[in-house]
């Protein structure tokens, strides 16, 4: 986007060059990432090769703050982010936002395998998968990365004074930092953690084998919040969490002392977390703004409208200017002229010329509309729940809710109280242990679930997985290519390997395979997991002109204000009617806790 195939050719080339001919970069060597072949990659050899990043470290090798110029990134033969600067910077909390498959969580990983020259004394934390089950406790693993800091920052302090001296700056952060870890206090700091995080005493005592997937992804955040890295990447850290831990995280990054970086769909914790947010633009270039979301929103707005109006002035008088030399014909006069007024074209060509606005893709979906059912669609009867089947272990009783075609339901509350069984009951998928669920006899549900992206065959194209998921739809290739089209999957990306497009992009493909199913109802868990704010307001826009159902469980605020006109809290065995707005459920979680 807003480069010629030419241009991204020569840098590829630039790229290659480079990273063959490699050398030290102020003291520090980032290692050197060859560019893969595709085919390699599909076959699933050498998966951590299949990008190339280059970059010269410009500030002082000793220096706390980061500065990389030249950054440039290749992933899957395709040019990422070309010839920008990155800043790494101490007290400052960048949100890393961009449309989805633009290469936000490929940039995370670059920086995180030190492929380009990080100095070695910055020690970094990237959270990427779930603490991996054994007998170790919740706890145990807190307080292991708090010895193990403890150690390292030790033996740097000794290899600061040995190669600097006792004068050294760094030595003095060393020495301040140490001082700050108050080792005495780990086992309440590393509690105090755990349990914002939702883990009761007893919970944080229980080997991580016994633990859920989600909750043994919220260990690995506790793990990273508490080493406290000199740089923090985080790639949606608010995925596995209800909104009450969202909320609690959202308060505890909000003042992270050193540099942050957190790649987030959600507008609530950019803007309550971050003082600066770095947009992976579409000309591929990494630009920075001052202050949270909201404001970055308003600044972007504020500049294009200027270059806008800079653009549109300079091309009239460039096209004025063309027209008056064309006109000049051979007379010696008028000649004189033009060659003059070529010559101002020359200089503004030369100096650089305004570039047009690029906009981020946005993409405009809906779900088809569907058949009217009369009311009731679904009723919950007295209904209760246990998944042993016993009445002393029921997650809720006594149930007498209804859904029907004009629903429009968010249903929030804590981890583990039962939101997701609620949607399986729906579905059919568990049966009441007691009471009844009735469904209308011809009720079609339409599902999407934070792990729908699981059915996906990662080794077929977009497009050969569609049409061979519904065979029975006689339509043509290209009638096929249009349908998927209008989920933002167009061109080269529905002839893409689905195991090679972002988890953003596959859960567009989910989409598209929803609106082809024909629901009455919609039930949505988790469903802005990897999706950009974009495609968010997309979702929000589909479900506002839907003519059927919608049940929707999400952590994130933003959506659920544009959707919802019921809230449902699921909470202490029942589920209640809140009697306000998504946002006093926010106050009332705020006023609840304790920082």
């Amino acid at each position: 986007m807003g480069k010629s195939k030419r241009q991204i050719e020569a840098a590829k080339k630039k790229l290659a060059k480079e990273n063959k001919n490699k050398k030290n970069v102020g003291g520090t060597k980032a290692p050197v990432v060859k560019e893969q072949n595709p085919e390699d990659d599909e076959k699933g050899l050498n998966l951590d090769t299949y990008r190339s990043a280059t970059g010269n470290l410009v500030s002082k090798p000793m220096a706390r703050d980061v500065k990389i110029d030249a950054f440039s990134l290749i992933a899957h033969g395709q040019v990422l982010i070309q010839d920008t600067m990155i800043e790494l910077t101490i007290g400052r909390r960048y949100g890393l936002i961009g449309s989805n498959g633009s290469g936000k969580s490929t940039f995370l990983k670059t920086l995180a395998n030190r492929e380009v020259p990080i100095p070695d004394h910055m020690d970094m934390w990237y959270l990427d998968e779930e603490e991996a089950p054994s007998d170790m406790c919740a706890m145990d693993c807190v307080l292991e990365v708090g010895k193990d800091k403890i150690k390292a920052l030790e033996e740097l302090a000794d290899e600061v004074l040995d190669t600097q001296g006792p004068e050294s700056e760094l030595l003095m952060n060393v020495y301040a930092e140490l001082e700050e870890m108050e080792p005495q206090n780990f086992p309440t700091k590393a509690g105090l953690l755990l349990n914002g995080l939702g883990f009761s005493k007893e919970m944080s005592l229980r080997p991580t084998k016994d633990l859920s997937g989600g909750w043994r992804m919220r260990v690995a955040l506790a793990k990273a919040l508490f080493a406290r890295p000199s740089i923090l990447l985080l790639d949606e850290p608010t995925n596995h969490l209800d909104l009450e831990t969202c909320i609690w995280l959202e308060r505890y990054l909000s003042d992270y002392p050193y540099c942050l970086v957190v790649i987030s769909h959600s507008q609530d914790f950019l803007n309550g977390v971050c003082n600066m947010i770095c947009h992976l633009t579409p000309i591929k270039t990494l630009k920075v703004y001052s202050g949270n979301y909201d404001q970055f929103v308003k600044t972007k707005r504020e500049h294009e409208v200027v270059q806008m109006k800079a653009y549109n002035k300079q091309q009239d008088f460039i096209k004025a200017t063309k027209q008056f030399i064309a006109s000049c014909g051979t007379f010696s006069n008028l000649v004189k002229q033009g060659k003059s007024r070529q010559k101002i074209l020359d200089k503004m060509e030369a100096d650089g010329l305004y570039e047009k606005v690029v906009e981020d893709f946005n993409f405009v979906f809906d779900f088809p509309e569907c058949a009217r059912l009369a009311p009731p669609v679904v009723s919950f009867i007295d209904l209760g729940f246990a998944y042993s089947g016993l009445e002393k272990d029921l997650l809720y009783k006594g149930l007498n809710l209804a859904v029907d075609m004009d629903s429009r339901i968010a249903l929030v509350g804590p981890n583990g109280a039962g939101k997701s069984t609620l949607l399986k009951l729906m579905l059919q998928e568990l049966d009441p242990t007691i009471g009844q669920l009735r469904r209308h006899l011809d009720l079609k549900i339409g599902k999407y679930h934070q792990h729908s992206t699981d059915q996906l065959d990662p080794d077929k194209t977009v497009l050969d997985f569609m049409m061979d998921s519904y065979p029975d739809k006689k339509m043509e290739q290209e009638e096929w290519r249009k349908s998927i089209g209008r989920y933002g999957i167009s061109g080269k990306q529905q002839k893409t390997r689905i195991g090679a497009l972002s988890d953003g992009m596959k859960s567009r493909i989910v989409f598209a395979m929803l609106a082809i199913e024909k629901p009455n109802m919609l039930l949505f868990d988790e469903p802005t997991n990897h999706l950009d704010m974009e495609c968010i307001d997309s979702l929000a826009q589909a479900i506002k002109t839907f003519n059927g159902g919608m049940l929707l469980v999400s952590h994130d605020f933003r959506l659920i204000n544009q959707v919802a006109k019921t809230i449902w809290v699921c909470d202490e065995k029942t589920i209640k009617v809140w009697p306000g707005t998504i946002q006093s459920y926010k106050k009332s979680l705020l006023k609840k806790m304790k920082f």
